[in-house]
């Protein structure tokens, strides 16, 4: 039994594969099980998981029939033998102590742990850099899926949604999870241990774009309970940065004008 189990899902991501089982069995803390799960890709990648398993038996593979990412979480998941989760799709890479860095903070009563990232491929910079913000964080993710939490919690909540296949299946886990976490009680790593591949056609940007009005509904009005306790908060945050924008100029470019557009629709949901 390890102390961390890494959940990979992939579909059709043989090419780049192999340097995502890398940057895991590069880790310095060592007390891993990593299992791959192979969403029924139609590409070689049982070619390249082979090789892996071969190389290091704290690989496990699985294969299914394809249901989307969540789906593959949760089977991988379910399989796992960790306290400890951590998400990575198979395109994505770690940096080589993030395992051993969210290890320390395993016995202070947190729930999610989580780093700052990098963008690498056809983008080269910092995000996630900012501590956690959890009223920010309700109205745009802050934390990618990419983080640890424990294999308890997962079952709490009863998984990733599998209907969720647009996208921000990771931000609606989250969420859930804080619906019994009250205070949700996040870590933040400030050393980059995630690295984030954009590609000409990342997986799902472009369904998150059109759908996004939608997939927020969906959230919405899943975890009702988990808005209405925060919607005075909400507004306070939402009022300040309008303060902010009218008594500094400046602050313009620096406030996402996109929030506004969210408050309003989670105050029109909501009817306050």
């Amino acid at each position: 039994m390890s102390i961390i189990s890494i959940i990979i899902p992939c579909y059709n991501q043989a090419q780049y594969l192999d340097e995502c089982l890398q940057s895991v069995w590069d880790q310095t803390y060592t007390d891993w099980e990593c299992i791959i799960v192979n969403d029924g890709s139609l590409d070689h990648t049982d070619e390249i998981v082979k090789k892996w398993l071969t190389k290091d038996v704290r690989f496990q593979y699985l294969k299914k029939e394809n249901e989307g990412v969540s789906a593959a979480r949760n089977s991988g998941i379910e399989k796992s033998t960790g306290e400890w989760i951590l998400p990575l799709d198979g395109d994505d890479k770690i940096g080589s102590r993030y395992l051993e860095l969210a290890s320390k903070e395993f016995h202070n009563n947190i729930d999610i742990i989580y780093s700052t990232g990098q963008y690498f491929g056809e983008k080269n910079t910092i995000f996630a850099s900012e501590p956690f913000d959890y009223q920010a964080f309700l109205m745009e993710n802050q934390i990618f899926c990419t983080a640890f939490f424990k294999k308890s919690d997962w079952k709490k909540t009863g998984g990733y949604d599998p209907e969720m296949k647009g996208g921000y299946e990771d931000w609606e886990f989250w969420i859930h999870l804080s619906a019994y976490k009250n205070p949700l009680r996040v870590k933040h790593l400030t050393e980059v241990g995630f690295f984030y591949r954009i590609k000409p056609a990342s997986r799902n940007v472009d369904a998150m774009q059109k759908n996004d009005a939608s997939l927020r509904d969906y959230i919405y009005r899943k975890h009702p309970k988990v808005f209405y306790r925060n919607l005075n908060s909400l507004k306070e945050y939402y009022h300040e940065n309008q303060k902010l924008k009218r008594e500094n100029q400046h602050l313009k470019n620096l406030v996402n004008s996109k929030r506004n557009i969210v408050m309003n629709r989670i105050l029109k949901i909501f009817g306050k």
